[in-house]
């Protein structure tokens, strides 16, 4: 099979993946192998390249927004036959034993092991995941359903955990894949949404898209928040959303890597109830909430479709704030 293979870890650059034949995996005991139709690029998988996370080495096959079909399944697989439509996310298995696990809480399991990390990834025609862990899928195009299995994923456990009501207000700092799906969450439940980007593509996006609010990095929005999401990597801005918020208002980073926050002041950015949180990784549940949603709302990603051969100027692209929505590779 065909598969973009990490060559070294840095800045993302032409030489970043190699393409290689490598040998179809066999799944084995309760796995199924996956035939790749198509892989979402997601910034997760620009912080493997670059060596964000730790424990990465060279031949890793990232990759976590897969979308394909069954090819073989391993022993012991129920509920799943040859030519099912699949999808695979960042969450490969969880142990299912910890203290998280046995109360509902599978994303903060204490040896979790995530697809293009752990495990290899989609940027290749055939992957093996955890039959336990993947997910039925009815798609008519699979490069569009891809960017849901993480951005709409993470997007959609953010958004739950701040709860809010019609007619509240939910600001989005960073305008990527995640952000764009939530938009569409929001406005179909009622929302008024305010949008802060530095990217002029984003920014015209977001507008596009029926954002209330759309500013470029460094302003603010016209009323209080009454909850946030930051998708940008950029700590530095913690403190100008906590200042953005109401009364009450929370703010969830949704991102596995970010820079450093400075120092807050509590009596400006934290009294008067708000509060700032984390969203890490995802639970089963997550996943299968965000396909039903998505199917009920028709939320549907804006993509722009590379080939596989193409994995690495996705990431560059993706780096450099040229992708307005979501990347995906189309794999076979």
């Amino acid at each position: 099979m065909k598969a973009m293979v990490l060559s070294k870890t840095g800045p993302v650059a032409p030489d970043s993946l190699v393409l290689r034949d490598l040998p179809v995996p066999s799944p084995g005991k309760g796995e199924v192998l996956i035939r790749v139709r198509s892989c979402g690029v997601c910034r997760t998988d620009l912080h493997v390249v670059e060596g964000d996370l730790p424990g990465v080495s060279p031949g890793t096959i990232p990759g976590h927004e897969i979308v394909g079909e069954i090819a073989a399944l391993g022993e012991g697989v129920t509920g799943w036959a040859l030519g099912d439509p699949v999808g695979m996310a960042w969450l490969y298995r969880s142990c299912g034993t910890c203290r998280f696990c046995l109360s509902g809480r599978e994303n903060l399991c204490l040896s979790p092991i995530f697809t293009g990390y752990d495990r290899p990834g989609g940027f290749a025609e055939y992957v093996v995941g955890d039959g336990r862990f993947v997910y039925h899928l009815n798609f008519t195009d699979p490069s569009v359903f891809a960017p849901l299995l993480c951005a709409g994923i993470i997007g959609y456990r953010a958004f739950s955990r701040l709860a809010l009501l019609r007619g509240q207000h939910l600001g989005l700092y960073g305008f990527g894949a995640s952000a764009h799906l939530v938009l569409q969450m929001a406005k179909f439940l009622g929302m008024r949404v305010s949008v802060i980007s530095r990217g002029e593509g984003h920014q015209a996006l977001a507008r596009e898209m029926g954002a209330d609010f759309v500013g470029p990095s460094g302003t603010h929005p016209e009323e209080p928040l009454d909850g946030a999401i930051l998708f940008a990597p950029a700590g530095e801005i913690v403190p100008d959303i906590m200042l953005d918020l109401d009364r009450g208002g929370k703010l969830l980073i949704a991102g596995i890597h970010l820079s450093n926050i400075p120092s807050l002041v509590y009596q400006d950015q934290l009294f008067l109830e708000k509060s700032l949180g984390s969203v890490t990784a995802n639970t089963r549940e997550d996943g299968q909430g965000l396909l039903k949603m998505a199917k009920a709302f028709g939320i549907t990603p804006k993509v722009r479709v590379y080939s596989l051969e193409e994995a690495t100027s996705a990431l560059m692209d993706l780096k450099n704030d040229r992708i307005r929505g979501a990347c995906v590779l189309k794999v076979s």
